[in-house]
């Protein structure tokens, strides 16, 4: 059969894009918190000595967005004494806002969005990039928690797995970086990592013949937004499925549920991944295209890479006839404007089942629609 590589990566919460990614969710999960109608598109630049946050934002709430910011920076480890915090916050421009805010609600921006599933996982996401957030969570466990001594905020994964046609076959590399305090020796820390991180992660997969990396650069002590700048919206592959399926280009932190980058989104993974827990097809990619101020998409696409049990447009019929998805409908059928925002800024947005996007309750209704 047919092998092919697939790579995926993750970062931890230090991870400067990410940390602008957090404070750009925080910020917004703060406006949801007292105004759940709130339009916010924020980004956030760190670099060096200072914290740039700027963006459109309509809403009642009442929001420090420099203690905001400082907060964020503290809770993932790093001082955020000595930054000039340069803040730049508009409202939102009234002619998008006339374009979202009719009797029913259009979408905030034009957008292609992507979701996937696959049967990889038990989570349905790809399995390079299940293991890649595995990684970076165990990483930042052992950093909290102290179980390596001498580890800092900073860090990052990657995982190369080999498929045979569509089945794994095995680990092909694993690769971890770490930020550490510079009293923490390689001797010590590389060992370490490669027992209590990733010996950890695959404690059930045959590590023999695997190409094992940790910390190749070698020392690695200047790190986050000291060592690189850090932006909102730069970590499209850790956030979605790493590469293995398209990816629109439209970032999601920072950005309210009108905006489609990311109600679209994860809607599409709620419609994917449905289809893969009915039975229909072992992995499944939905795209959506939407326009501004028109609320339903423009197009709607599946592809089932030849794993589906029906055909195509059998699904994409019952696709239309079981989801409602118009911009409004999604938002309300997901609870798109709960403050939840903070969780998926880290560990990528989908994968977690907690968040209404990754429920499986239209499985059985697709089935039906399709052998009624």
């Amino acid at each position: 059969m047919n092998k092919r590589i697939y790579t995926a990566e993750s970062v931890t919460s230090g991870h400067p894009d990410k940390l602008a990614d957090l404070i750009a969710d925080s910020i917004l999960d703060e406006c949801l918190e007292q105004d759940a109608d709130s339009r916010v598109a924020v980004e956030v630049m760190l670099t060096h000595d200072k914290c740039f946050i700027g963006g459109e934002i309509t809403t009642k709430a009442r929001v420090d967005y420099e203690f905001i910011a400082r907060a964020t920076i503290a809770q993932v480890g790093y001082d955020p004494r000595g930054l000039d915090y340069d803040i730049h916050i508009h409202e939102q421009s009234m002619d998008i806002a006339g374009a979202v805010d009719r009797t029913e609600q259009g979408a905030g921006d034009q957008g292609i969005v992507y979701g996937y599933a696959t049967t990889e996982t038990l989570n349905f996401m790809p399995l390079p990039v299940e293991l890649a957030h595995r990684l970076t969570d165990r990483l930042e466990q052992c950093r909290r928690r102290g179980i390596i001594k001498g580890l800092c905020p900073d860090g990052k994964s990657q995982v190369t797995v080999q498929f045979n046609g569509d089945r794994f076959d095995k680990i092909v590399s694993v690769l971890v970086s770490a930020q550490h305090e510079a009293w923490k020796s390689l001797d010590d820390l590389i060992p370490e990592i490669r027992k209590k991180v990733i010996g950890y992660v695959f404690a059930e997969y045959d590590m023999s013949d695997v190409e094992i990396l940790v910390n190749p650069s070698g020392r690695f002590v200047i790190g986050g937004f000291e060592a690189d700048t850090g932006l909102t919206g730069r970590k499209l592959m850790v956030d979605s499925y790493g590469g293995i399926a398209h990816n629109g280009g439209g970032a999601m932190s920072g950005k309210d549920a009108s905006k489609v980058d990311r109600s679209g989104a994860y809607l599409a993974r709620y419609i994917a991944k449905n289809i893969v827990a009915a039975g229909l097809a072992e992995k499944c990619e939905v795209a959506l295209t939407y326009a501004i101020g028109i609320p339903a998409p423009t197009s709607i696409d599946i592809n089932t890479f030849f794993t589906g049990t029906v055909n195509e447009q059998l699904i994409r019929n019952a696709v239309e006839q079981v989801f409602d998805l118009r911009v409004g409908r999604a938002i309300d059928a997901l609870a798109l404007k709960r403050p939840v925002y903070v969780q998926t800024a880290v560990g990528g947005h989908f994968g977690k089942e907690d968040f209404a996007w990754e429920k499986t309750d239209k499985a059985q209704e697709l089935k039906n629609a399709i052998m009624p």
